[in-house]
C-alpha cells in the first residue's frame, strides 16, 4: 500500500514539475513560426493608429512573449515612399514558439486578462480597424541557401 501511495506522489510531483516549465520548453517539439502582419493605414491617421496599436496589440504581444508563446517581435515602418499598389505603413514580424497558442493564451484570452474594460478595448480596436485601409497576415519562412536543390 505504501508503494502505491509513493508511486502516486512521485507521479503527481513529476506532473506538477512539467506544468511549471516555461511554455516555450513545453512546446519545444514544435517548430517556431514567423508571421508578418502588414498594415496600410488611411492617410493622415498613422499616429492615431499607432497609438491604439501600441496600447493593445503590443501589450498583448509582450504578455505572450513573457508567457513563452511569442519568442520575439519587431515593428517596421518604411523610411521612404513607394507606389500606392505596394504601399504599406507598418509591418510586424513575429516569431512564435509554435503555430498553436498554449491553451488559454490566445490573443483574445490575453486581451481579456490585460484589459478588463472590454467595452473600451473593443471600441478602440474597432477604431484602429476603421483607420486601417488594408491588412494581411502572412506566414513567412527563411530560405536555407545552403540546402541543395
Amino acid at each position: 500500500m505504501q508503494f502505491a501511495a509513493f508511486t502516486k506522489r512521485i507521479f503527481l510531483l513529476s506532473f506538477l514539475g512539467i506544468l511549471s516549465l516555461p511554455i516555450a520548453a513545453q512546446t519545444s517539439h514544435s517548430k517556431p513560426e514567423t508571421v508578418e502582419w502588414v498594415y496600410r493605414v488611411r492617410y493622415g491617421f498613422e499616429d492615431e493608429w499607432l497609438q491604439i496599436f501600441r496600447k493593445y496589440q503590443l501589450a498583448i504581444l509582450e504578455r505572450q512573449k513573457q508567457l513563452g508563446y511569442v519568442l520575439d517581435y519587431t515593428v517596421w515602418t518604411p523610411s521612404l515612399h513607394t507606389s500606392e499598389e505596394s504601399r504599406w505603413d507598418y509591418r510586424v514580424v513575429i516569431t512564435r514558439a509554435s503555430h498553436d497558442a498554449p491553451l488559454g493564451q490566445s490573443e483574445a484570452e490575453v486581451g481579456k486578462q490585460l484589459f478588463p474594460d472590454q467595452a473600451a478595448f473593443k471600441r478602440d480596436e474597432n477604431r484602429r480597424w476603421e483607420l486601417t485601409a488594408n491588412h494581411w497576415d502572412l506566414p513567412i519562412h527563411r530560405v536555407n541557401l545552403n540546402q541543395p536543390e
